[in-house]
C-alpha cells in the first residue's frame, strides 16, 4: 500500500475514533436539560471548518447540525445547497458546545457549556490537517479562537484574519435587524465570503481529479 494511502487511512481512523469518543461524552450530563447528545461532523479530508455556538432544540432532536432556520440562513450566506453543506468530505462542523445547553430565564439559549471546548476543540482540530479556512460563527467561537474583541469590528475587518479565519455573526433571526443596520455586511462581507468558499471547494474538486 502506498505511503500516501497509509497516511490517509491513519488520519481517517484517528478522526473517526476521536469523533466516536466525543459523541460518547457525558461530562456535562448532570446539567444538560435534555441530556447529552453531542453533535458534530468531522473528517480528515475537510477543507472548511465551521465553528459555531451550540445545538438548539431542533438540532438536538434531529441529530444533524444546522437543521433549523439559522442553518437555512447560514447556507444562504455561504452560497451552498444543503447537499454541498452536508458533504462531510469537504466541510466539518464543530460547535463550541457539542450539546444543547438549555434556555436562559429570559429567553434565548444558554451559552455553550464551558467544559466542552477545552475538551474537544484542539483535539479534533489537530486531527483535521486538510482544513484551510475556519468560519468563526458568533461571539463565543471568536472569543475562544481570537481572544477578546468586538464582533462588529471583526466581521467588518474579516480580511485581517484570513487566510486562517473568517469571523461571522450567528445567523439567528436577530441578525436580520443587525444586518439591516450594517449594509456593508450584505454588500461587502457576504460576497467575499462566497468567493472564498467557492475557491476553496473548487480547489478540493481539482485536487480529487
Amino acid at each position: 500500500m502506498p505511503k500516501a494511502t497509509n497516511r490517509s487511512a491513519a488520519l481517517s481512523s484517528r478522526i473517526e475514533a476521536l469523533a466516536a469518543e466525543a459523541r460518547a461524552c457525558t461530562v456535562c450530563a448532570p446539567v444538560l436539560p435534555l441530556g447529552p447528545r453531542p453533535i458534530l461532523r468531522v473528517s480528515a479530508t475537510a477543507r472548511l471548518l465551521i465553528v459555531s455556538q451550540a445545538p438548539g432544540t431542533l438540532v438536538h432532536a434531529s441529530g444533524t447540525p444546522w437543521t433549523d432556520a439559522s442553518g437555512d440562513r447560514l447556507r444562504g450566506w455561504l452560497g451552498l445547497t444543503p447537499a454541498q453543506f452536508y458533504d462531510g468530505a469537504r466541510i466539518a462542523i464543530l460547535p463550541m458546545g457539542l450539546c444543547y445547553p438549555g434556555r436562559l430565564p429570559r429567553g434565548g439559549d444558554c451559552p455553550p457549556r464551558p467544559e466542552c471546548a477545552p475538551l474537544w476543540q484542539a483535539r479534533l482540530r489537530v486531527a483535521m490537517p486538510a482544513i484551510r479556512l475556519t468560519l468563526l460563527v458568533g461571539s463565543y467561537a471568536q472569543a475562544y479562537h481570537l481572544g477578546k474583541g468586538r464582533l462588529d469590528e471583526r466581521v467588518r475587518n474579516f480580511s485581517a484574519y484570513l487566510p486562517d479565519y473568517f469571523p461571522l455573526p450567528h445567523p439567528s433571526w436577530r441578525t436580520l435587524g443587525w444586518a439591516a443596520r450594517r449594509p456593508w455586511f450584505e454588500a461587502e462581507t457576504l460576497p467575499a465570503l462566497r468567493a472564498h468558499i467557492k475557491t476553496l471547494l473548487e480547489e478540493r474538486d481539482h485536487g480529487d481529479d
